[in-house]
Order: structure tokens, then C-alpha cells, then sequence
């Protein structure tokens, strides 16, 4: 009977270490899927991080680019800060903007609007029929003639004023 006893109390140590062994051995590989997780999460962040970097040292080289850019354009000018203004607001397109906005807002006003010719022309033809060709000519001299008006809205707006080998404002 000792012998039989001696014999459970063995299958029952060798039962225990093996549920022992086996617990052992999923507590390592949930360890190992833990580690494994936690250094996919890292590398997910270091990613992050990395591509945050690349961005900001993007986005600095872009604004020293911008301010060579600039401070090459104001030297290029002689140091005329407003002949810069002047030249951003051209090249930015700002005229073609306040053009749209102003038509805009006059489309919707549905204005009246009247022609003027500056007291020239006194009823000719305005499309160069039986004129020998002069017509077009009176379109441009129109169109020169519309400019002094056009410099004025535009300095009253922006605050611009034309260069003057295009024109000059007119009272």
C-alpha cells in the first residue's frame, strides 16, 4: 500500500509539473507576444516620429527658401519695400482676384451701367466699317484712354499706384 501510495503521490507530482510546465510556457509566450506587440507600437511611433521630423525640417527649409527668395527679390528692388508689395500683390495674381470680386458684387447688384468715351469719337463708327480702318485703332486710344479711371479704383483699393512708364492717376 505504501508502494501505491508512493506511486499517486508520483503521477500526481509529475501531473503538477507538467500543468506547471505548461503554465510556465504560456506565461513565456504571452511574454514573447507582449514584447512583440510593444515593439511593433514602438517602431509604429518611431515612424511617426521620424516622418514628423522629415515635415518640420520640410516645412523650415521651405520658409528659408521663401525668405532668400524674398530678401534676393527687395535687393533686386534697391530695398523698395512697397515696389515688393507691389510685385507680390502682380504676381500673386491679387488683381484678377479683386477683379473677380468686384464683378461679382456688381453681377449681383444688377447695376445699370453706362458707356463713356471720354468726349471723343462724336458717333463714328465703332467697328471700323467705312473708316478706312481706323476703327481699331479707336478701340485701343478707348482702351488707353479708360486707364487713368482703372489706376484710380486700383490705388483706392490696394493702395497701389501704377508705375510710371504705365500711366499716372488723373483727378
Amino acid at each position: 500500500m505504501v508502494q501505491e501510495a508512493n506511486w499517486e503521490l508520483y503521477k500526481k507530482q509529475k501531473a503538477a509539473e507538467a500543468i506547471l510546465f505548461g503554465k510556465e510556457k504560456e506565461a513565456q509566450a504571452q511574454k514573447a507576444i507582449a514584447e512583440a506587440a510593444f515593439f511593433t507600437r514602438q517602431q509604429v511611433a518611431d515612424g511617426e516620429l521620424y516622418a514628423k521630423k522629415k515635415e518640420a525640417e520640410g516645412i523650415l527649409a521651405l520658409a528659408q527658401a521663401q525668405g532668400n527668395y524674398l530678401r534676393t527679390l527687395l535687393d533686386s528692388l534697391g530695398g523698395n519695400y512697397a515696389a515688393l508689395r507691389d510685385y507680390m500683390m502682380i504676381n500673386g495674381g491679387m488683381f484678377q482676384e479683386i477683379a473677380k470680386i468686384n464683378a461679382e458684387a456688381v453681377r449681383g447688384l444688377q447695376p445699370k451701367i453706362s458707356i463713356w468715351t471720354n468726349g471723343s469719337g462724336g458717333g463714328e463708327a465703332m467697328d471700323g466699317a467705312g473708316s478706312g480702318g481706323h476703327g481699331a485703332m479707336k478701340e485701343v486710344a478707348g482702351v488707353y484712354r479708360m486707364l487713368p479711371p482703372l489706376f484710380k479704383t486700383v490705388h483706392e483699393q490696394t493702395g497701389m499706384l501704377p508705375p510710371a512708364w504705365m500711366g499716372s492717376i488723373t483727378d
